[in-house]
């Protein structure tokens, strides 16, 4: 079952979690604008078999600032691990995302993936990605990938050949750079986050 933290007044996250053999963790940290946090998160695979998945997104909208820092251990033989974040900053926030996955000597047929995706709404937001291998197995499937840009201006121009807004192509671009991130949420959650994308500017 996957947990969801929405973070703010009275909401952290665990900063360390341990996955035994057959066990699995689903968790999705969300962070809407208004909001500054520092997210440390250590997890521990420690049993065969073990499977941990992190997600979240990261919204900004003035001033904030948001940091992640994830450290993933793959500490025995066959686990597997998935991580994906997506941000959006704007005004002159900031918001950092490190993430470090670790496989043991001892973890082999490991597989590790991780994505960090952002996106900048003004010239003054800035977000720096730094995603992170160590591996010290040799019979392991792994990669990182981290992406920071801008809105696509022809993706936008053939939403309103068609009649779309401005304004809302810009708002269904964003919810649908941050929906995979969100994937298997209560349509609840979902509503809240699009309401807050509608907010950014």
């Amino acid at each position: 079952m996957r947990k969801v933290y929405v973070i703010g007044p009275g909401i952290e996250v665990p900063e360390h979690f341990t996955v035994g053999a057959g066990e699995s963790l689903d968790i999705c940290i969300i962070v809407l604008p208004g909001v500054s946090a520092d997210i440390p998160l250590t997890v521990d695979l420690t049993g065969e078999g073990a499977d941990a998945r992190l997600s979240g997104i990261y919204l900004c909208g003035s001033d904030e600032h948001v940091s992640f820092n994830i450290r993933m251990n793959h500490l025995v033989p066959s686990c597997t691990s998935r991580q994906l974040f997506n941000g959006i900053a704007s005004g002159s926030s900031r918001a950092s995302f490190s993430g470090l996955i670790v496989v043991s000597p001892d973890a082999q047929k490991t597989e590790a993936y991780q994505e960090n995706h952002n996106i900048l709404l003004s010239d003054d937001a800035r977000i720096t990605t730094l995603p992170q291998l160590e591996i010290y197995a040799d019979d392991v499937k792994c990669s990182h990938g981290a992406t920071t840009g801008k809105l696509n201006e022809e993706e936008q121009f053939y939403m309103r050949s068609r009649g779309i807004t401005a304004s809302e192509a810009k708002i269904l671009q964003m919810i649908s750079f941050i929906s995979p991130a969100l994937d298997g949420l209560d349509d609840s959650i979902i509503a809240s986050v699009e309401d807050a994308i509608r907010s950014l500017r």
